[in-house]
């Protein structure tokens, strides 16, 4: 239960390990940052789940993915500048007793993600 979030490299076909991500707390347009890391070789966050149930609080949130820093240090030759960036996912927890899963599918083109199990 709680907050989780996986990465999947599309164009190599593997975990995106050794991406940054940030978490943030949300309240319109600010952002407050809770914490930064890098994805394990899974594709995941190395000390488990974001927020634990118990810590997991009703409102928005925001995770930012190094999209061209990981790309780059996979040897990508990307142009200047790069189509993606960082790629920013805002979302909202409405029920503190679910699981929130974010995860995110991604290239250096494209990226797709859906609120996951």
């Amino acid at each position: 239960m709680g907050l989780s979030t996986h990465v999947l490299d599309t164009m190599h076909g593997t975990p995106a390990a050794g991406m940054g991500v940030a978490l943030y707390v949300t309240n319109g347009d600010e952002a407050t940052l809770v914490k930064r890391f890098n994805l394990n070789a899974d594709g995941r966050n190395p000390d488990g789940p974001l927020y634990d149930n118990a810590s997991l609080r009703v409102g928005t949130y925001r995770l930012v993915f190094d999209v061209a820093g990981y790309f780059k240090a996979r040897g990508v030759s990307l142009p200047e500048p790069n189509f993606l960036n960082r790629v920013s996912l805002d979302f909202g927890v409405a029920r503190t007793d679910e699981h929130y899963h974010v995860p995110l599918l991604v290239s250096p083109w494209s990226y797709g993600t859906y609120r996951g199990s």
